[in-house]
């Protein structure tokens, strides 16, 4: 039987990934989307399938709809995007995540809440697991994004316990791939841009910061086995690849992989940028059956490829 899924911010880099995902599967998507960061290019091979409804909303609004999942993705998730309105990005974490988990409890649906590892901050534990418990500033730039996050987390558990929603908290680490915004100002397709431009690639801090990278089609897997899995499996959970590059490390690769001339320079540190992000995936493996399969050079060349055909 066809299953009703609502995917918000289904416009966007990772929710155009997942409505196509799912709709391949044979279910009814609708994509809701408010089109602040996401893009009509990223859903229109969609739009003439009967099964794929696009309805332009913005989830800080309550709205009435008969779903059996929601997958709840909206959210602008880079810095310079939810650092444009601050004060829009926590609402739309916050109030989004009231509506959606308002229509699941209406509904009697499963909702799927798209955490991140942001939720850490800058962690004084290394790797992290899901029990770390985050050293996040209340009041710095990036506040606006991980506050908000982890306040969808407390209401999505809150209406777990109070209502018996059924629900599910993935956190995502650093993710790539096609439909990425060539100008969203995310460090793998700022390094990209760059070096298929032959412009200066643009390192902040001194390189030595890290991050793990995943490509996108791993992150979709784990979406959609958490959200199958069994109910009393809220997660967290963490979902991403634990192989950990620094930013020099990174921006070498792309001007290989590009033969670009590029050359890197540097630029001061923006506040509260982390400085290690590496995930502990034991409970994913354990209760998922998930890990990733696509490694960074693999991931990078198909990434390059799609901005080629862009730009």
């Amino acid at each position: 039987m066809r299953k009703k899924i609502l995917i918000t911010g289904g416009a966007g880099f990772v929710g155009s990934h997942l409505c196509r995902r799912l709709l391949n599967e044979g279910n009814d998507i609708i994509c809701l989307d408010n089109f602040f960061t996401g893009d009509k290019s990223n859903i229109i091979d969609m739009l003439e399938n009967p099964y794929f409804e696009l309805v332009r909303h913005d989830v800080q609004e309550p709205i009435l709809l008969e779903v059996d999942e929601i997958y709840n993705l909206a959210c602008p998730a880079s810095p310079p995007y939810y650092q444009f309105d601050p004060v829009a990005t926590t609402k739309t974490s916050v109030m989004g995540a009231i509506n959606m988990l308002s229509i699941a409890q209406r509904c009697k649906a499963k909702i799927l809440q798209a955490s991140t590892s942001e939720v850490y901050g800058d962690p004084e534990i290394h790797p992290q697991p899901e029990s770390y418990r985050g050293s996040v500033s209340t009041t710095g730039i990036r506040a606006c994004y991980d506050e908000g996050k982890r306040c969808a987390e407390t209401l999505f558990f809150d209406f777990h316990r109070q209502h018996d929603v059924k629900i599910k908290v993935i956190r995502i680490f650093n993710t790539y791939g096609p439909a990425m915004n060539p100008n969203d100002g995310r460090v793998v397709s700022n390094f990209i841009v760059q070096a298929l431009k032959g412009e200066d690639i643009t390192m902040y801090g001194d390189g030595t910061q890290t991050r793990s990278f995943q490509y996108v089609d791993d992150l979709i897997e784990g979406m959609i086995k958490l959200m199958n899995s069994p109910d009393e499996f809220t997660g967290p959970v963490n979902i991403g690849n634990p192989n950990e590059f620094t930013m020099l490390e990174l921006a070498e690769k792309v001007i290989e992989l590009t033969g670009s001339d590029s050359k890197i320079i540097f630029q001061p540190l923006p506040q509260d940028d982390p400085l290690q992000r590496q995930p502990i995936i034991d409970l994913a493996k354990k209760e998922l059956d998930w890990e990733p399969t696509i490694q960074l050079e693999e991931g990078l060349k198909k990434t390059i490829d799609y901005f080629k055909s862009i730009i």
